[in-house]
């Protein structure tokens, strides 16, 4: 199925100021659409007011939710490039941390990306997690490798179920699967 390119994430290390949601474990959907916007400036590129982060827990990153990937990292036939993997999943699929981290955005300001949550890890890492029904997190939190921050939807420019997944070293987006567990959405 055709998936639109995504746009382009802004790049992590520049200082960029983006005006944040904050979204505390909502239980309903109801309560996520109804959660009051908080007009917090969120400086997503510098650690400045961020606990530091845990050291990464092994060598590579765990895959965020078991499915199929719709859409691969890189260039497509339509000329379109997709900065991370796309990976179908049913509807409220918890989204887990791929890996230890601090919650350096947690929003849905960024342009077809819907619910957004961005990871700043050890070693200048940083994970993104888009296209959300609900986010379970907020800005400064800390997070462990495996926590669930997240529960995968459709929001932002996606007609099914999906999470949009990125990695990115400093603000280069690099294919996830190449510093995954495995070459597969179905392992851990």
């Amino acid at each position: 199925s055709y998936v639109p390119p995504a746009p382009a994430m802004p790049a992590m290390p520049a200082a960029r100021k983006v005006t944040t949601t904050t979204v505390t474990a909502p239980t309903t959907n109801a309560a996520a659409q109804t959660a009051p916007k908080a007009a917090a400036s969120a400086d997503v590129a510098s650690n400045g007011q961020l606990p530091a982060p845990e050291p990464l827990s092994g060598a590579n990153f765990r895959w965020p939710v078991k499915g199929r990937i719709l859409s691969g990292f890189g260039t497509k036939s339509d000329g379109g490039h997709n900065d991370g993997i796309d990976i179908s999943v049913p509807q409220g699929t918890p989204v887990k941390a791929a890996e230890n981290g601090v919650v350096a955005y947690a929003g849905n300001e960024l342009k077809g990306y819907g619910n957004l949550v961005l990871v700043r890890h050890a070693n200048n890492w940083v994970s993104a997690y888009a296209n959300n029904d609900q986010v379970l997190v907020k800005r400064g939190d800390k997070v462990a490798r495996g926590q669930v921050i997240a529960k995968a939807g459709t929001s932002g420019s996606v007609s099914q179920p999906q999470v949009h997944f990125e990695l990115r070293k400093g603000s280069r987006p690099v294919d996830p699967t190449k510093y995954m567990s495995s070459m597969s959405a179905q392992a851990n």
